[in-house]
């Protein structure tokens, strides 16, 4: 397997674009993580990978999407964009996924990635914009490779995107980037219409035929004011879906992605362990993009991105409590002490329909990654060792026990600052 995996890379990849995945992602992402650590042992903070979300439209209409797509249109420009990067460059990170609505739409998107070629970008899209002309950009630049959503068959996909004729426009863009020798990526919010398409060795097997170098199966998530919860999938499904990914690890040419589990099979959170956080469209520093909620942005003149990241209460105090609650998503387990959590600190709702609170309260707890008696560990021993050494949970889920709940703790935050401030006043 390894064999075929190094023939493909070789042989299907513009050797440019390969030499920068390997120095800009796999040389220069380890040292970003390295230094994470270094900065974690030294009590700092500030995460090795941001996930920006550079524009809110979008062209679709998908089920369950909690982003304002429909609403007036809002965009980072490239100068804000440009200080971000930078600023974060001063930090050791190097590698930024680029997500939205859709970041196609974005007018000045290839601007930005073109003029950070020390970087490297993943661009979360549903590539209906990736024209050949637009594929022959991305293999210019060199430091991108398009994560493509396919979310199931012909019928599936119109239904789960809202759109006709969805899955040929996307297929469309995937041949139109690996013609042009793009590393290509194609994922799926794997739920309940399209888990039997799409997790299964046929499709594996079609994805390595065509070129597709790398692909991405996440679990559905219901968020937003149309939130769908009928595409949930069920314990035992998410756990079908653990054990054909590391299975399909250990047989397959084609590396398979995955945010939410570390080495050995345990679950974690990339926004509780510190290692990614979520700017939106307006700017504003969400924990992850499906927690609209903020209390700093980046067009703050009065603080670095590095003071706003590792001094905000809101931040530091949502980590502590996703790290206390759940080794899973704490949205989903336990939206209440979110609720808690927005409240204490008074923080924005960062969309624009402003009504994330409202959906917040009124969610049902759900399973999510967090299944400790069905744990299962890497299969493949390159990704296990790699995870292990750049992709656990960094301990911070030290002294962790799920028995105790973490409510009082956010209660006492309450009581404490509440306290401290009638102190102040007096």
């Amino acid at each position: 397997m390894y064999l075929r995996m190094a023939k493909r890379v070789l042989l299907e990849t513009d050797k440019r674009l390969l030499w920068k995945f390997v120095y800009n992602m796999g040389f220069k992402g380890v040292r970003s993580v390295m230094k994470y650590k270094k900065r974690l042992k030294r009590g700092e903070f500030f995460p090795p990978f941001l996930y920006v979300s550079v524009i809110n439209s979008c062209n679709l209409r998908c089920q369950g999407c909690w982003v304002d797509v429909a609403a007036k249109q809002e965009r980072i420009s490239p100068e804000a964009m440009g200080k971000l990067i930078n600023e974060a460059k001063e930090m050791g990170n190097v590698f930024f996924g680029i997500v939205g609505g859709e970041p196609f739409m974005h007018p000045e998107l290839l601007d930005i990635l073109e003029q950070h070629p020390d970087c490297y970008f993943q661009v979360f899209t549903n590539g209906q914009f990736i024209t050949d002309e637009v594929a022959k950009k991305l293999r210019k630049c060199g430091n991108v490779t398009p994560l493509i959503s396919v979310e199931g068959n012909e019928i599936i996909s119109d239904e789960r995107r809202g759109r006709p004729e969805t899955l040929n426009k996307t297929m469309e863009g995937i041949h139109n980037c690996l013609n042009n020798k793009v590393f290509t990526g194609v994922c799926t919010s794997v739920c309940k219409t399209n888990i039997d398409d799409l997790v299964n060795e046929a499709w594996i097997d079609r994805l390595i035929e065509m070129g597709v170098l790398y692909t991405w199966f996440h679990i559905y998530r219901p968020m937003g004011p149309d939130a769908c919860p009928d595409l949930c999938l069920t314990p035992e499904e998410q756990l079908r879906v653990r054990k054909f990914v590391v299975e399909m690890r250990a047989k397959k040419p084609i590396a398979i992605i995955d945010a939410y589990f570390d080495g050995e099979g345990q679950a974690l959170c990339p926004a509780a362990t510190g290692i990614s956080h979520h700017i939106n469209p307006w700017g504003d520093i969400e924990p992850c993009p499906i927690i609209q909620f903020a209390t700093d942005s980046i067009h703050d003149e009065s603080k670095s991105l590095k003071d706003k990241l590792a001094d905000s209460p809101f931040l530091k105090d949502f980590r502590q409590l996703a790290q206390k609650t759940t080794r899973g998503c704490i949205v989903l387990e336990r939206p209440d002490l979110l609720h808690e959590l927005v409240v204490l600190h008074s923080a924005k709702d960062a969309t624009a329909r402003q009504t994330a609170l409202a959906e917040l309260q009124k969610m049902e707890v759900r399973t999510s990654q967090y299944n400790p008696e069905n744990a299962v560990p890497e299969k493949n021993l390159v990704y296990r060792l790699a995870k292990r050494h750049l992709f656990n949970d960094f301990g911070v889920y030290e002294g962790f026990d799920h028995s105790q709940s973490a409510a009082p703790a956010v209660l006492q935050q309450r009581e404490e600052r509440e306290l401290a401030t009638v102190e102040s006043k007096a």
